[in-house]
């Protein structure tokens, strides 16, 4: 972590920052969060027990999602990740990877398993 938390943003085990912007109790069918990952940074192979997918906001990554080949995304692109299904990031770009994540239902901190 070389970058300190912007405001409303906390480091996670999967190597970003993340801040929640939807996830409570009275929404249990969507949770919304913006990822920020540093330059030079994969964050943790990972598989979420909700659907989920990332919306890029800005800067340019690789994005490996099951045994397909890492592709490049960048602002405007979505990705969509199924349940149960081993993903991870890549930034290789000079600035910081922004991306919204929607999970359905919402994500909830069981869901997540590590697999590295």
């Amino acid at each position: 972590m070389s970058n300190k938390a912007k405001p409303g943003e906390f480091w996670t085990r999967e190597r970003c920052y993340i801040a929640e912007l939807l996830n409570h109790d009275g929404s249990p069918e969507v949770s919304i969060a913006r990822a920020r990952v540093e330059p030079g940074v994969t964050t943790e192979l990972h598989a979420l027990a909700v659907a989920e997918w990332y919306v890029i906001e800005s800067g340019v990554g690789q994005m490996t999602v099951g045994d397909a080949q890492p592709r490049e995304v960048r602002a405007g692109d979505t990705v969509s990740i199924p349940t149960g299904t081993a993903q991870r990031i890549h930034n290789g770009g000079d600035g910081d990877l922004v991306f919204l994540c929607v999970c359905v239902p919402r994500f909830l901190l069981r869901h997540y398993t590590s697999l590295e």
